[in-house]
């Protein structure tokens, strides 16, 4: 977190650790304004890697799943790294921001992710870096999002996965009531308190749970090379291009698209005991051995967690779903906001 954010966020009154925003005083408010109201979050945890060069697109386009030559300056995508055997090691909210594409993932996994990606440049006119101090990124989402969005930045994108450039930086749109706002330092302070004059400041838990409860997955350390992006529903959400060319794993990627019914599926649930990725899932059907994972987890304002986990399929639809052991605490399933393939 740029320092100068963080004694800014501070004398609004967040607590901190590590670069993330924990809360604002009042974590159980903040988690009933984010279920009724809107709210707006810092997204300092978050990494952001950036390229740039003439063969940036070119070069994105041969390791990631989605197609980037799709990524115009007015829009975003979804999208994910694989290993060579298909397994993501990463994946991403990507848009461009003047000269650079912008990759935002998981903070903890940046440097390693940076530095596979960057194994591969070799003579490509583009360069890596990272990029998560060059700017503050905020998350805007709720039922006046649009409106305090535009009042703050001065322009909002017109639909869902479309991206503007403003004075202040660049406004991502997520879907109709959550953005994501990449803005200069020197801007932050002033979009902030134009923000707040409708948007209930939250910590990063609460953001977590608004954007699992969407069905939106992000691979941590702990979920590292778990995963085909199906799995996690990446292709359910726009993150994988099947007509696109080679990247690695992509093979592996495809097989499991077209070859067969898929085993494992990313679910929606509710448990009343403390969860966290990479926790293994049991059930009775499959004896001693871990039916799925846990990929994403944050407290429910109900309380308890909710989180997002990768599953036996069929165990998921006939048996319950027990947390770390056969006699763990239960899983109570719910609905995703999107249809999984039958």
């Amino acid at each position: 977190m740029i320092e100068s954010w963080n004694h800014f966020l501070k004398s609004q009154g967040a607590t901190t650790d590590g670069g993330t925003v924990l809360h604002y005083g009042d974590p159980a408010a903040e988690r009933a304004a984010a279920e009724n109201g809107t709210i707006v979050a810092d997204l300092s945890q978050l990494g952001v890697i950036a390229f740039r060069g003439e063969d940036t697109a070119t070069f994105l386009q041969g390791q990631l799943t989605n197609d980037v030559r799709m990524l115009q300056a007015d829009s975003a995508q979804w999208s994910g790294y694989c290993s060579a055997k298909g397994r993501l090691l990463g994946n991403f909210l990507m848009w461009r921001q003047n000269e650079d594409y912008c990759l935002q993932l998981s903070g903890d996994i940046l440097p390693d992710v940076l530095r596979r990606l960057s194994m591969f440049i070799l003579r490509a006119k583009v360069k890596g870096r990272d990029a998560s101090d060059e700017t503050v990124r905020l998350v805007v989402a709720g039922k006046q999002a649009l409106a305090a969005v535009n009042a703050a930045m001065g322009a909002v994108p017109a639909a869902a996965m479309h991206s503007v450039a403003a004075e202040a930086g660049q406004v991502v749109r997520l879907g109709d009531d959550k953005f994501v706002l990449s803005i200069a330092p020197d801007h932050a302070a002033a979009v902030w308190q134009a923000l707040r004059q409708s948007a209930t400041p939250v910590g990063a838990p609460v953001w977590d749970w608004l954007r699992l409860s969407a069905g939106i997955p992000m691979i941590v350390s702990a979920t590292q090379e778990q995963f085909v992006p199906q799995m996690i529903n990446l292709e359910i959400i726009g993150g994988v291009s099947f007509q696109k060319g080679c990247y690695p794993g992509q093979e592996i990627v495809a097989r499991s698209q077209y070859l067969g019914k898929l085993k494992r599926r990313m679910f929606l649930a509710h448990v009343d005991a403390e969860a966290a990725p990479g926790d293994n899932l049991y059930s009775a059907d499959i004896e001693g051995q871990a039916t799925g994972t846990v990929v994403n987890t944050a407290p429910a304002p109900e309380g308890g967690f909710d989180l997002l986990a990768v599953a036996q399929v069929e165990s998921a639809a006939t048996q319950v779903l027990h947390l770390k052991a056969a006699d763990g605490a239960a899983l109570t399933l719910k609905p995703l906001p999107y249809a999984l393939p039958e």
